[in-house]
């Protein structure tokens, strides 16, 4: 059985109980809302390892709640989009989403997903990893803490593990297809928008100027790297 909690939010009913009963079979701890503002409420008090949103909440939608989530937190967030907009899911992305999962959706790809994020997060046992220092980039594993120049840095678990991956690797240049699978695991293997949109989050949070950037660099028709300074 397993020790984590997810707060689910949907507004229709049976979607809200198929998420669950599926994830309380399968162990995880659950609460559930069905509002932006009964998300937020429920969040303060339960502290979950993780939430489901849906976007189409009454009053607040999930957008909103995403935003002041990660105003406050970490959280790891996958939000549940329509089927076929595309514009939700960059929206997502873009405020801090971890992953998406398209209604209708089947119990197997959400629990995949809800493990896949959370698998993300996990600290391992006994990890004692110096800092790493990349020009004034530090990352501290043991703290999970990200500056620049002594400014700290706020990064989702998903953000931080796509640093980590691309700083244990500087200078290297790592294909899409190799980010996705040891970042989010072998079934997002061309999941390019998730990438992308991960990509400029990062950039937007590091750099200077993310529209020249000094450390996530883009190698065309290669891939990406974290550039160390000569």
């Amino acid at each position: 059985m397993s020790d984590e909690s997810v707060l689910a939010v949907d507004d229709e009913p049976r979607y809200l109980e198929i998420i669950r009963f599926n994830l309380e079979a399968a162990g995880y701890r659950v609460a559930c809302a069905s509002s932006g503002e009964e998300a937020l409420e429920v969040f303060a008090r339960e502290e979950p390892d993780l939430i489901v949103l849906d976007v189409m909440l009454p009053g607040l939608d999930g957008f909103g709640v995403l935003s002041q989530v990660r105003e406050r937190s970490g959280c790891p967030v996958i939000m549940l989009t329509a089927k076929g907009s595309e514009e939700d899911k960059v929206h997502g992305l873009r405020l801090g989403a971890d992953d998406y999962v398209t209604k209708p959706f089947s119990a197997q790809e959400l629990l995949a997903r809800v493990e896949a994020v959370l698998r993300r997060t996990r600290v391992r046992a006994g990890e004692r990893e110096p800092p790493i220092d990349i020009g004034e980039l530090r990352i501290d594993p043991q703290r999970k803490q990200v500056t620049v120049a002594g400014r700290e840095v706020r990064l989702s678990p998903t953000e931080y593990r796509l640093l980590l991956f691309l700083a244990g690797n500087a200078n290297v240049v790592l294909s899409r297809d190799e980010l996705l699978t040891q970042v989010w695991g072998k079934a997002y293997k061309g999941e390019n928008e998730i990438l992308r949109v991960a990509l400029w989050r990062l950039r937007q949070k590091l750099e200077e100027d993310p529209s020249a950037p000094r450390y996530v660099v883009t190698r065309a028709g290669l891939g990406y790297m974290l550039a160390a300074p000569e």
